[in-house]
């Protein structure tokens, strides 16, 4: 008997989703969330749900250019499609051709329809696309609604038509820091970082790809993973060998080329410092709004631990699960990031245990061996872990395979940390001795 790892990270149905946006005809899909991940996977290929799905390209950064491509695609998908856009294609009037595409997708057959455009910030979000989405979202048939998904979602036209009660944005609940359509005098740029993984950042939607050095990003990296650090604490991680006037100069350089490249990425030509210097701390800059994958996984997990109920610790243990793609900065071995990678990968150990011991107690044996075993890969030493692995290979009668289970970890605990298994541990591997004679 095998246990095959079979639980889901989207936790969000169509049933959900359609109750979530009941009778707004536009739904804005923050970047993060796993409504565009159910998008993408199941339901786009499920006609029968209505759902129609265009990507726009790299190379259609104009309205009649991604509306050309979509009249194609939805051609060769649905038969006959886009007559009265097509029609007005040629005049570039993105009023004419607002109305077009409503007039067209009202004669579809399929009821109700949901059309998803991503990657939408490929086009400018100017003048003439305010005018074309106005005139699309005026003229739209009840039976439709149009869907969103962009890296960076700008306050207009969005901001009118959620004011009005036309849209509705899906996918920040959860988010501590999210200021999306927040109404401000002067809307500040978005810093979206991602140091799960290899480690990358975007500044509004467009990724900072050269950083003029290794010693630029991975200071880049140590002052959005340390919000309120000091001068001191910053020369003992990068510069402990260089006095203090040596560290001063390097610190300044380097700081001044993280400006430069964050700056680079936003059109207005200003400053924009990722620090600010206050009481002798540097503290993130107000001039950015700052989105961090690490400091939502913290906090799906903590949520986790102090949920009221099962509901939501299983939500919330299931999101820290899904934003942990990989190691903390795995390519960066500084002694900072590697003490930083370890407590993080300890807390989403703590969530794939914790989700264990939840569909263990629901009697899902084969998922919560999934989770076991994944979060061994984490943490092998914990004993109590291995326990559960044993309990439930002993349960389908998988006696050898339990036994294997604690000479292993008998062996690691050796080699490792030169102690025998506890004594608990080592009555279950007698009672597993017993069955097996």
């Amino acid at each position: 008997m095998s246990f095959p790892f079979r639980d889901s990270v989207l936790n969000v149905s169509l049933e959900s989703f359609r109750e979530k946006s009941k009778s707004k005809k536009v739904i804005l899909l923050y970047p993060w969330t796993n409504y565009r991940n159910l998008f993408l996977t199941y339901f786009l290929s499920n006609a029968r749900d209505g759902l129609l799905y265009y990507r726009i390209a790299a190379d259609q950064n104009t309205i009649s250019a991604w509306l050309y491509g979509l009249v194609s695609e939805f051609e060769h998908v649905l038969g006959k499609f886009g007559t009265r856009l097509r029609d007005m294609l040629p005049t570039g009037d993105p009023v004419s051709m607002g109305k077009a595409l409503a007039a067209d997708l009202a004669l579809l057959k399929l009821d109700p329809i949901t059309l998803y455009i991503d990657e939408l910030d490929r086009v400018p979000m100017d003048e003439d696309f305010n005018k074309f989405m106005a005139a699309l979202v005026k003229n739209l048939p009840e039976k439709v609604q149009i869907a969103f998904s962009s890296r960076l979602l700008m306050y207009q036209p969005w901001i009118d038509m959620v004011t009005r009660g036309e849209a509705v944005v899906l996918g920040t609940e959860y988010r501590r820091n999210d200021v999306m359509f927040t109404v401000e005098t002067s809307p500040h740029p978005q810093l979206e970082v991602y140091a799960l993984g290899r480690g990358h950042a975007l500044v509004n939607g467009q990724q900072v790809t050269n950083w003029d050095g290794a010693l630029p990003r991975n200071l880049f990296f140590f002052f959005i993973d340390h919000p309120l650090v000091t001068r001191d604490e910053i020369f003992q991680s990068f510069w402990p060998e260089l006095n203090v006037k040596e560290a001063t100069n390097v610190f300044h350089v380097t700081k001044r080329k993280i400006t430069e490249r964050v700056s680079a990425k936003i059109a207005d030509g200003g400053n924009y410092e990722l620090t600010q210097y206050n009481a002798g701390f540097y503290l993130p800059s107000d001039k950015m709004v700052r989105h961090y994958d690490v400091e939502d996984f913290i906090d799906a997990v903590e949520r986790a631990i102090s949920a009221d109920d099962l509901h939501q610790m299983t939500h919330y243990h299931m999101r820290a699960i899904d934003i942990y793609k990989a190691p903390f900065l795995q390519t960066i071995e500084m002694s900072w990031v590697v003490q930083r990678r370890e407590e993080l990968r300890s807390l989403y150990a703590k969530s794939l245990i914790g989700m264990g011991k939840i569909v263990k107690l629901r009697g899902e044996m084969d998922s919560a061996f999934g989770f076991f075993n994944r979060a061994l890969k984490e943490v092998p030493e914990r004993e109590d872990v291995h326990r559960d692995v044993m309990e439930i290979l002993m349960s389908v009668g998988k006696y050898q395979e339990a036994r294997d289970q604690y000479d292993h970890l008998e062996t690691m605990l050796k080699d490792r940390l030169n102690i025998d298994p506890s004594r608990e541990t080592r009555e279950m591997k007698d009672q597993i001795d017993r069955e097996m004679t």
